[in-house]
């Protein structure tokens, strides 16, 4: 077997990429809902439209890009152009996602469908070649989960700054009150500091592999991902997980704010302690996987959310900030403890559906990944904004019992549900370290099988990536 072991550079490099494409996802997550009602201005049924309504932008730009990162190479790879090329835009896309305009209430409209469009446009044309790039970058199985352990420690640095520093300095004195301002150059800076993560990511990967791409029309890759059921049982996982991800991150500073009664410091600290817990769940989850079946982990770690934040909500009280802190603590803990899985398992899967077809679609597998993901955002967003207008919310006042409650469950119950479906969907998964190594080695003989019309590179290269299940 042929191993590709990845330095430490290395590993930073990609995670810094991570790290990148998180001041978009965190933003989105965590704070985008509070500033475009509370800030903006934006009535949150006008919010939830917006945010359904460009996900269907992602039914077509996703799988475009994916299809594209699978036709064109450069002197640089396969995907590391993209970073050296889109990392500008990409920072001036968030850039004007946060700033606000001092016009009518049509005409921000306008402006937040504008700008929204294009961040969207930009996170996928920088996403879908990232999270394809740890396939080519080793083959080794190991070496790849220990590099997403990277790339999602350095995603979760990037959501602390921005649940820590954006909220801190957005509301400082300087601006005199002015959070529009306030959160325009914050955003401002955690979008310059996309551009250098993506950068820094470029000059300091190396793709190594070259998976040899069969030429075949997007409706026969369609038609090969609809008979992946792995990939498909992970489009599942995907959209459910983010759903609760985004309900849960986006009400936490309302919760913070009008059920727990704190100010701007309570409220960057408690979305603040979600993410120092799902750094710490990075760490474990590698701990852990090492042994114990990373399946098994992912499947009840998601079971144990739904029932931790049941609990959550029927003992947590208006202004019992001590036991709020410690249990969204856990649920942010446990909830992530699947994250490097997930990623690792994508790759997985395109391994799989080859074995199974004998084709292998690589690109349109990680775009479909990505539209899932984005689709699971817009329909969270959207959820959002409708359970605030359902619940009577009203930024800036005294909310009633009802709103308080609402905010309780679309922070404990509501995302707690969509996670246990997580769990229960993972039954279905059956990608296990040893089938892996089982279907690797499948792929492995094939590549080796006389009669095949490779050139002796690319028989080379294709063996190298086909036997990254098998152990050291």
């Amino acid at each position: 077997m042929t191993s590709q072991k990845l330095s430490k550079i290395e590993k930073i490099g990609f995670g810094a990429g991570d790290m990148a494409v998180n001041v978009v996802i965190s933003s989105m997550m965590l704070i985008i809902t509070f500033f475009y009602t509370d800030i903006y201005g934006l009535k949150p049924s006008d919010m939830a439209l917006m945010f359904l309504l460009v996900r269907f932008l992602d039914a077509v730009s996703d799988p475009l890009m994916g299809t594209i990162t699978d036709k064109y190479t450069s002197r640089w790879g396969r995907y590391r152009p993209y970073f050296l090329f889109l990392s500008v835009p990409f920072g001036i896309s968030v850039f004007l996602t946060f700033s606000t305009p001092d016009v009518d209430y049509n005409a921000k409209l306008v402006w937040a469908y504008s700008t929204y469009i294009f961040v969207t446009l930009m996170f996928t044309a920088v996403t879908i070649p990232y999270i394809s790039l740890i396939g080519v970058m080793t083959a080794d199985p190991k070496e790849k989960l220990s590099a997403n352990g990277y790339r999602l420690f350095f995603a979760k640095i990037a959501a602390f700054m921005v649940t820590i520093i954006v909220p801190k300095l957005a509301g400082a004195d300087y601006w005199d009150g002015n959070l529009a301002e306030g959160y325009r150059v914050a955003m401002g800076l955690m979008a310059v500091l996309a551009v250098f993560m993506f950068l820094f990511c470029f000059f300091t990967t190396n793709e190594r592999l070259e998976h040899r791409v069969d030429e075949k029309p997007f409706k026969e890759q369609f038609g090969l991902l609809m008979k992946n059921d792995q990939w498909l049982i992970l489009c599942g996982v995907c959209v459910l997980g983010t759903i609760g991800y985004v309900v849960r991150g986006s009400v936490a500073i309302f919760y913070a704010k009008y059920y727990l009664g704190g100010g701007a410091d309570m409220q960057a600290n408690f979305m603040a302690t979600g993410v120092v817990a799902a750094i710490l769940a990075m760490v474990a989850s590698t701990w852990i996987t090492k042994r114990y079946c990373k399946v098994k982990l992912f499947r009840f770690s998601q079971m144990a959310v739904g029932v931790l934040s049941a609990i959550m909500f029927f003992t947590v009280g208006q202004g019992d900030v001590l036991a709020a802190f410690i249990l969204y603590f856990l649920i942010s803990f446990v909830v992530d403890l699947h994250a490097p899985i997930f990623w690792s398992a994508i790759a997985e899967a395109v391994d799989y559906g080859q074995s199974k077809s004998g084709k292998r679609v690589a690109g349109l597998s990680f775009g479909g990944i990505s539209f899932c993901q984005k689709a699971g955002m817009g329909f969270a967003g959207a959820m959002v904004g409708w359970l605030l207008a359902y619940f009577d919310y009203a930024p800036e006042q005294v909310q009633s019992d009802f709103t308080l409650t609402g905010l309780a469950l679309m922070l404990t119950v509501i995302p707690g549900v969509f996670h246990f479906l997580v769990g229960w969907l993972m039954n279905r998964y059956r990608i296990t370290d040893a089938e892996y190594q089982r279907l690797a080695a499948t792929l492995d003989a094939e590549v080796k099988a006389p009669g095949e019309n490779h050139t002796t590179e690319e028989t080379t290269l294709s063996s190298q990536n086909m036997t990254r299940g098998v152990q050291s």
